[in-house]
């Protein structure tokens, strides 16, 4: 059994709006059934897990049904941070040999970027996805340029990222502790670094965008319509 945790259970007050980021329509469609769509015709898919806000949990199993979702077994309510939610999805799974997750508002992820990252996480433990870098990097202090990063070896990391359920069952154990230190967990794979588990790059598509500004979601509109 191989399930989806797909967290929406973000505000998106960048966006505006009176609902959620993850409700608005892309192309006639909420942005969220979009990127259930990917996972439901995902072959590595069985089962898809929604994390919302908790005021939007209590219909939306009939919510994804109306739109031909099969695999949505269950909506839960998220956290205070994105780590929290993705903490909320683990804690309502009951079996899964790989888990992956996946950002709600990026629905422009293909059923063979998902299905390649669960074949590189079942054959090795722990896989993201990635795209490479094509501005140049600078690391900063303050104002002032401190060095420019190589950008050969850099990689903007992307969802899904997948992994035995052992392995993220155990980095997120220590989610509390993290979270104490004043450290800001931004992905999934952050965590599972700190257990020194090796994880695989699998490359995706620049298209696969998280939309979080209104800017985001025109573009969204075109990558769709293209």
């Amino acid at each position: 059994m191989n399930v989806a945790i797909v967290v929406a259970a973000g505000k998106g007050t960048r966006l505006g709006g009176v609902r959620p980021k993850q409700f608005l329509e892309l192309g006639g469609v909420p942005i969220i059934i979009h990127t259930l769509r990917q996972f439901e015709r995902s072959q590595q898919i069985d089962e898809i897990i929604v994390v919302l806000p908790p005021e939007e949990t209590a219909n939306f199993l009939a919510f994804a049904q109306d739109f031909g979702l099969k695999k949505v077994s269950r909506a839960v309510a998220g956290g205070a941070t994105r780590a929290q939610s993705v903490l909320c999805g683990l804690a309502s799974i009951r079996h899964a040999e790989i888990v992956a997750v996946h950002d709600g508002v990026r629905p422009l992820v293909t059923p063979a970027e998902i299905d390649a990252t669960m074949h590189a996480a079942r054959a090795n433990g722990a896989a993201i996805l990635t795209a490479a870098v094509g501005d140049t990097i600078k690391e900063i202090e303050g104002h002032q340029v401190i060095r420019t990063l190589p950008r050969a070896n850099l990689r903007r990391a992307l969802t899904p990222q997948c992994f035995r359920y052992e392995i993220l069952k155990r980095a997120y154990d220590q989610l509390n502790e993290v979270e104490a230190s004043g450290i800001e967990l931004t992905d999934d794979s952050m965590l599972v670094e700190r257990l020194g588990v090796e994880i695989v790059a699998v490359t995706g598509s620049a298209r696969n965008i998280k939309i979080t500004r209104a800017e985001d979601l025109a573009i969204a509109e075109k990558l769709l319509r293209s």
